[in-house]
């Protein structure tokens, strides 16, 4: 039985590939030209044999296995369409990187805190310095199993071992689906109605933490959180839109400091909604502190007419992870929210361009077997100006002239 149930896994992943042409055993993409799905999801199929497809019509979106559970990019207009997700092809070629394997992808699992007393990314007192600073191999270059997968879903599950800043093992299972969106489903979780001339596709993606181990996580063990981060390519008119809960005007609601702080000239705020440049032209990150946050996020590249969308699970009362690097701020006094600008480090390399959305789970404070989920989902639509705006004015409660306006 159990070569049976093997074999029709097998089959269907046979099936998947048939929807991108085969690989063409070079980077080149075949007959698809770069930027498209067709070129991209080629090339992922050739590193990674098992890689998912999921598609629906014209929307389609690329799932590896083997290179953790990442969705690697999208499109919603075929394979010749355009591929929304930043890819890093040299990344593929080698050697394994000491501190992080930057293959990209548009929608990457990865747990925290980063920074911190809890970090899982230093060893137990190692300075916080980008020396010592290493991704987990558990979610950096290990390879996760496959659950079950139809045509519009896939499940994947990677079991984890892990020492934090503190000194604790954590055992933990992570479970993670991905669900290929109706345009009728992507209308109803936003609460619009897409025009007919509007191509869209969009996923949800449900992530699963469960403490496998036989100790509680407490404040003193210390405790991760699922961390879910965006990569896509950037473009000098792309602006990062994030809504905040109004405050006292003299409240700051963004941490814009993460790795210095961020020019005025590239980050402004109007009182309930933050915008950030996201030309990939100037290093800088910034956080959204929980009782701030809203549930929405998103992006707009007006050289491209992209409008991209990102919601997800938020508890405005929960406590959420410092993830900076250092050891003396409070260890539960993070933000929920967070977006990335790439740029040139001090000695003019660069990984990208990219730019990133991010939303973070709060702390898992679990018991033995107990679970923690933290849904995160990614749309994305192209059209007429006019039609996405209504989109842009529904979902993130902005017009996309004032976004074009904004910078």
């Amino acid at each position: 039985m159990r070569a049976i149930l093997l074999t029709i896994q097998s089959l269907f992943i046979i099936v998947s590939m048939m929807s991108c042409n085969s690989p063409s055993g070079n980077a080149s993409g075949g007959n698809n030209a770069k930027g498209s799905f067709g070129f991209d999801c080629e090339f992922i199929a050739k590193h990674d044999i098992g890689a998912v497809i999921l598609s629906s019509g014209d929307m389609k979106i690329i799932v590896s296995p083997k290179y953790q559970a990442k969705v690697f990019t999208s499109t919603a207009s075929g394979d010749a369409g355009r591929s929304f997700g930043w890819i890093h092809y040299k990344a593929f070629d080698g050697p394994k990187d000491a501190h992080m394997n930057a293959y990209g992808g548009e929608n990457r699992l990865w747990l925290g805190p980063e920074g911190g007393r809890f970090s899982l990314f230093f060893k137990p007192g190692a300075k916080m310095e980008f020396t010592n600073w290493t991704t987990p191999a558990a979610f950096d270059i290990e390879s996760w199993d496959v659950s079950e997968h139809t045509t519009t879903l896939v499940r994947l599950h990677k079991q984890m071992s892990l020492i934090n800043y503190a000194g604790t093992q954590l055992s933990l299972r992570i479970d993670r689906s991905i669900l290929l969106l109706s345009r009728k489903e992507i209308d109803s979780l936003l609460g619009i109605s897409t025009d007919t001339l509007v191509n869209t596709v969009g996923y949800q993606t449900e992530n699963t933490l469960t403490n496998t181990g036989t100790n509680a996580w407490d404040e003193k063990s210390g405790v991760p959180c699922i961390w879910l981060l965006d990569m896509f390519p950037p473009s000098d008119k792309t602006v990062i839109v994030v809504p905040y809960k109004q405050d006292k005007p003299e409240t700051k609601p963004a941490t814009t400091n993460y790795f210095g702080e961020i020019p005025p000239d590239r980050v402004k705020m109007n009182g309930k909604t933050l915008f950030f440049r996201a030309d990939g032209k100037n290093r800088g990150k910034l956080g959204i502190h929980p009782k701030r946050a809203v549930n929405i996020a998103g992006s707009y590249d007006a050289q491209n007419k992209i409008l991209t969308i990102i919601k997800f699970s938020i508890d405005n009362n929960a406590q959420y992870l410092n993830q900076e690097w250092n050891t003396t701020k409070p260890p539960f006094s993070g933000d929920a929210v967070n977006a990335y600008n790439d740029g040139p480090l001090a000695d003019g390399s660069q990984m990208g361009p990219f730019y990133e959305l991010e939303s973070v789970s709060p702390a898992a404070f679990l018991q033995p077997g107990k679970k923690q989920v933290h849904q995160h989902a990614v749309f994305h639509f192209t059209g007429t100006e006019a039609a996405l705006s209504n989109i842009s004015t529904k979902t993130l409660g902005i017009s996309l002239q004032d976004i074009k306006k904004a910078f």
